[in-house]
């Protein structure tokens, strides 16, 4: 077999047959470049959209709700509609106590505040924010800590900014931790800075929630939680239950739906899993059945020739040509032709894909992040082609083999 690989006849024959039918050939074999061309392009773009997506949300602990207070839409036990819900730290310890399945609660608060460093001022979303954010929102720090306990016990006048913050009151360069700032005519150290991301906004600031509450005067009352399940918990059911503890605590009516705010990310992160694998899926079938359409073009292609070749077959198999010398030979040639399909088409699908992540896969807000596919799922499809090359090349040459060398050479 190696021999006959490798052998210039073989080659030579392969080479005359294309020549001799080069448009017919071309036809035939954009069926499978297009068939390869569309899967690595469309897995490709499903790659990258998974990037994205995990660029937005891989530091995030996705089984996740959060829960604010909103207004009433319905008078229960006296309390007439329209009353505002205020949550409560209160609230937090009595859930954490009463909710099965959880792993975090983070109370946060946030207010719009005035920044001033050297005589220049910014407005910023000032965060008022425990430790244990970290654990549930990873920060990216580039420079320093996040706030610890020490911070939150001794209401301590630190701040951990964000990049787009520093690019606006540093120099490029500079470290900035042991800077001050000045927050609400309060001086504030700066022990930690993190980098711009989909979550941490760029216009966040950090704050110890204890030094939030003596800077804005909240008192007891928090802006909204974040709440996190254990991994074998529906996050759906933590965040039916946990709106019902709610409304238990505050007097709303069971049914009012207004009453109570959430976004359920555990939700829309598994939504957004099933749109990607539904999505590659739908690649896979659609690629390997525009391949399976190409590869039978080209095994109908290679049927007509042999039928043309009748004559030359029937010579060879007078001269001592063997069955399985026939199959081998038509079979190389239908794998061939497949194989250089494919490489045009992983070609071809790799120059769009670099033309896409250029187009649309640069900066930080980027809708396609690595806009790739790797090399492992390249021969996985090479591989589809080459299988399926052989198989239907067998038809062709399994019809060859059946030709009569006496039947051929009469043939006209």
């Amino acid at each position: 077999m190696i021999k006959f690989l490798f052998a210039p006849d073989t080659w030579q024959e392969i080479y005359e047959s294309i020549r001799k039918n080069k448009l017919r050939t071309a036809i035939t074999v954009v069926g499978v470049t297009w068939g390869i061309f569309l899967l690595v392009t469309l897995l490709g773009a499903a790659r990258g959209m998974e990037n994205s997506f995990n660029r937005r949300f891989g530091d995030f602990a996705t089984n996740s709700v959060f829960i604010w207070g909103q207004r009433t839409e319905k008078p229960f036990k006296g309390f007439q509609e329209g009353k505002r819900i205020r949550l409560k730290l209160s609230d937090v310890q009595k859930i954490e106590n009463e909710i099965e399945g959880l792993e975090f609660v983070v109370p946060r608060n946030d207010r719009n505040g005035t920044i001033i460093k050297n005589f220049q001022t910014g407005d910023f979303s000032i965060n008022g924010d425990f430790p244990l954010l970290d654990k549930v929102q990873k920060m990216d720090l580039i420079y320093g800590r996040f706030i610890n306990e020490k911070d939150i016990q001794e209401k301590r006048k630190i701040v951990v900014i964000s990049e787009d913050l520093f690019k606006q009151f540093f120099e490029k360069g500079v470290n900035p931790i042991g800077e001050l700032l000045e927050i609400n005519s309060i001086n504030f150290k700066i022990v930690g800075m993190f980098k711009n991301g989909q979550i941490n906004r760029p216009t966040n600031v950090h704050i110890p929630f204890t030094t939030f509450q003596q800077l804005f005067n909240t008192g007891d009352r928090i802006g909204w939680m974040m709440i996190t399940g254990k991994k074998e918990y529906a996050i759906s059911q933590i965040e039916i239950d946990t709106k019902l503890l709610i409304k238990n605590l505050h007097n709303i009516h069971p049914e009012d739906k207004r009453a109570i705010g959430s976004f359920n990310l555990g939700e829309k992160f598994d939504q957004m899993n099933g749109f990607l694998k539904g999505m590659q899926f739908l690649t896979w079938f659609v690629g390997i059945a525009t391949l399976i359409a190409g590869v039978f073009a080209i095994g109908n292609i290679l049927l007509i020739t042999v039928k043309e070749r009748t004559k030359e077959i029937g010579i060879r198999r007078a001269l001592g040509a063997t069955p399985i010398m026939i199959i081998r030979q038509i079979v190389l040639e239908a794998l061939t032709l497949s194989l250089i399909a494919g490489i045009l088409g992983i070609i071809g699908g790799g120059g769009v894909l670099m033309l896409i992540d250029q187009m649309w896969g640069q900066g930080e807000d980027a809708a396609l992040v690595n806009v790739s596919v790797s090399i492992p799922i390249v021969l996985v499809a090479v591989a589809i082609l080459a299988i399926l090359g052989t198989l239907v090349g067998l038809i062709p040459a399994t019809r060859a083999t059946r030709i009569k060398p006496i039947a051929a050479l009469n043939d006209e």
